[in-house]
């Protein structure tokens, strides 16, 4: 045994300091679903994306990190207090989604994902905040700003998949429902 297994897992639980905890509790899961969308994130900051959109995507990491430090210390039940989403972080998001809408053409139909690679994944990124979201609402965070942050980072991924979709000789479809 070495650092990177314990074999403590084994049985389906997880040790977190001097806690067990079951894997299927839902702040276990929340944890995880986190740590996912963090992982999305950093695949796509990892790709040869524009500078801005590369600092956003660090952004949203480190509020995401945030967060499960939240879900962690009240899981394990932590009296210290943890870093906190406060609603400048929640106004940054609206900003930034402000500024997107207004450079893009207004589209009122539903538009199909994968107009080009970085589009897609930015869709793909959104469908996944929003599972993280519900996993969130399921763990019953005290601070409400977290949830705010959550939905608004849905809405972010969205804008900037339309935007990376409205690029040069690049079309973005609707579905025809046929």
């Amino acid at each position: 045994m070495g650092i990177f297994y314990t074999r403590k897992g084994d049985s389906g639980f997880s040790h977190i300091g001097k806690i067990k905890i079951n894997k299927l509790d839902c702040n276990i899961e929340a944890l995880g679903q986190l740590d996912e969308l963090n992982c999305l994130v950093g695949i796509l900051k990892s790709n040869n994306v524009r500078l801005e959109l590369r600092k956003t995507l660090h952004e949203v990491q480190e509020n995401l990190f945030i967060i499960q430090a939240i879900v962690a210390y009240k899981m394990l039940r932590e009296k210290r207090v943890p870093p906190q989403i406060g609603e400048s972080k929640i106004k940054s998001i609206e900003t930034l989604i402000d500024e997107i809408e207004a450079s893009l053409r207004v589209e009122k139909k539903f538009v199909i994902p994968g107009t080009n690679k970085i589009s897609a994944e930015l869709d793909y990124i959104r469908a996944k905040s929003r599972t993280v979201e519900r996993s969130i609402l399921a763990v019953k965070i005290k601070n409400k700003l977290v949830g705010s942050y959550l939905n608004r980072l849905s809405s972010l991924f969205f804008a900037l998949a339309r935007q990376a979709g409205q690029k040069p000789n690049k079309k973005e479809e609707n579905p025809k429902y046929k």
